[in-house]
C-alpha cells in the first residue's frame, strides 16, 4: 500500500469520539488554533496601533522638516526662500513623495469670555489634505483665495472646548511680537489627533497671514515639510536630503523630535517578538506531549507493525501524518477565528480604548495578509519539524514488549 502511513493515520483520526485518541486529537487541534488565532490578532493590533499613531502624527507633522539653522528655541522662525535647489528640484529626488511649505508663530487666541496661548501653523495650497482629512471631525478645510490671506482656521477639539468655539464662530488672535496687530479669524473646522502635544496648542491657518505679520515676501517660508515614499528608510533618505540642503539649514527627523513615541513603538515590537516566541514554544510543547500520548496509546500497534516488517521511518510517518492533520485543522480554525475577529473589530470597532492613554478611541486593526501567510507557514514548518523529535521514541520500541504492552 503506497499510502500506508496516511491510511493508518486517517483511521486513528477517525476513531470513535469517546475514545482517548479523539480527545487528545481535539486538544492538539485546539492548541494550534488558539496559538495561531492569538498571533493573528496580536499582529493585527500591533500593526493597527503603529499605523494609527503614524497616521495621526503625520497628519500634523512631516517625516522630515527643513528650516533655517538657529540657536533660538522659541517658535519664531527665520525665513527661507523657495528659490533653493532643494525646493525647486525635490521631484528629482526619488525618496521624496511630497514637499510642502509652512511657517509657525505663537500668539493668544481670544474670545469674549476666554483666551488661550496657541501656536499657529501656516499652510498653503500645497498642504497635503489627504493625511489631515483622517483627523477632521467637523467643518471643512481652509478656503484659500488669490487676493489676500484666508481668515479661516482649523482648531483642535480641546481648544474648541476650552474657548467654547464651534464651526462658524469668530475669534481674535494676538501675535506675540505684534500685539498691536490683532486679526479676526473664522473657525472653519475642528480636528482631533489624540496627541496632546498638538491638540492643546496648535491651530492651523493661512501661511499668507504669518508672512504678512512677519513682513516676509511671498517666496519666504518658515520650513520645508517633506514626506517620504518609504518612512522606514528615513535614515538613508535624510542623508540624501541633507546633501541637497544649503549650509545654513538644519534637518529635523520626526523620529528624533518624538523619540519617546517611537521608542514606545519599538518596545511594542520587542514585546511582540517575546510574546510570539512563548506562544510558539507552548504550541510545540503541547504537540510533542500529545504525539507522545498517542504513541503510548498505540504501542501495541507499533509493535505489531514492526513484527510485520514495517520500518521505523514508515511507522514514524503514521504519527507525523497525524500531527500534520491536527496542525492543518487547527490552522483552519485559527485563521477563521483570528481573521474573523480582526475584520469584525476593523469594521464595527466593538472594543473601546481610553484616548488619554492610547491616542485613539477603539482598538485599531490593520490586516497585513503577507504577515498572516508567513505566520501560517512558520507555524506549520516549526511544529512539523519539532514533531520529528518524539517520533524517535519509535526506534527504541521492541516488537515483543510492545505487543504485550498494557496501557
Amino acid at each position: 500500500m503506497t499510502n500506508f502511513p496516511r491510511y493508518i493515520s486517517n483511521r486513528i483520526q477517525n476513531t470513535a469520539s469517546q475514545s482517548f485518541s479523539a480527545t487528545v486529537t481535539k486538544i492538539g487541534i485546539g492548541s494550534i488554533a488558539l496559538g495561531l488565532m492569538v498571533m493573528i490578532i496580536a499582529f493585527g493590533i500591533l500593526f493597527g496601533f503603529k499605523d494609527a499613531i503614524r497616521q495621526k502624527l503625520f497628519s500634523i507633522t512631516p517625516h522630515i522638516r527643513v528650516a533655517k539653522f538657529s540657536a533660538n528655541e522659541s517658535y519664531e522662525e527665520y525665513p527661507i526662500t523657495k528659490q533653493t535647489d532643494l525646493y525647486r528640484h525635490y521631484k528629482n529626488i526619488p525618496d521624496i513623495k511630497h514637499l510642502q511649505v509652512s511657517a509657525q508663530k505663537a500668539g493668544i487666541l481670544k474670545t469674549p469670555e476666554e483666551m488661550l496661548g496657541v501656536v499657529m501653523k501656516g499652510i498653503s495650497r500645497d498642504f497635503d489634505t489627504t493625511n489631515f482629512h483622517s483627523v477632521m471631525i467637523t467643518g471643512k478645510p481652509i478656503q484659500f483665495n488669490d487676493t489676500t490671506y484666508s481668515k479661516d482656521i482649523l482648531i483642535s477639539k480641546i481648544i474648541a472646548d476650552k474657548l467654547k468655539l464651534n464651526v462658524g464662530d469668530n475669534a481674535i488672535i494676538y501675535f506675540l511680537n505684534a500685539p498691536d496687530r490683532p486679526r479676526k479669524l473664522n473657525v472653519s473646522g475642528i480636528y482631533e489627533t489624540g496627541l496632546e502635544e498638538f491638540d492643546k496648542t496648535l491651530i492651523i491657518g493661512d501661511l499668507g497671514l504669518i508672512q504678512k505679520i512677519n513682513g516676509w515676501g511671498a517666496d519666504s517660508v518658515g520650513a520645508y515639510e517633506i514626506y517620504l515614499k518609504d518612512f522606514d528608510a528615513i535614515q538613508a533618505s535624510s542623508k540624501v536630503v541633507q546633501d541637497k540642503m544649503q549650509p545654513d539649514m538644519k534637518l529635523e527627523k520626526v523620529t528624533d523630535k518624538f523619540m519617546g513615541l517611537f521608542d514606545w513603538l519599538g518596545m511594542l515590537d520587542r514585546n511582540m517578538v517575546i510574546f510570539l516566541t512563548l506562544i510558539l514554544f507552548v504550541a510545540c510543547f503541547n504537540m510533542i506531549s500529545i504525539l507522545l500520548v498517542l504513541m503510548m496509546e498505540r504501542t501495541p500497534m507499533i509493535g505489531l507493525f514492526k513484527a510485520l516488517g514495517s520500518s521505523n521511518w514508515q511507522i514514524r510517518k503514521i504519527f507525523l501524518w497525524s500531527g500534520f492533520l491536527m496542525i492543518f485543522k487547527g490552522m483552519v480554525y485559527g485563521n477563521i477565528i483570528g481573521i474573523g475577529f480582526c475584520l469584525i473589530q476593523q469594521h464595527f470597532k466593538l472594543i473601546p480604548l481610553d484616548p488619554a492613554n492610547y491616542y485613539m478611541n477603539t482598538v485599531p486593526i490593520t490586516m497585513n495578509w503577507g504577515v498572516i501567510i508567513l505566520l501560517n507557514l512558520a507555524t506549520v514548518s516549526l511544529v512539523l519539524f519539532v514533531l520529528l523529535i518524539p517520533t524517535f521514541v519509535i526506534t527504541r520500541i521492541q516488537p515483543i514488549k510492545a505487543i504485550i504492552f498494557k496501557k
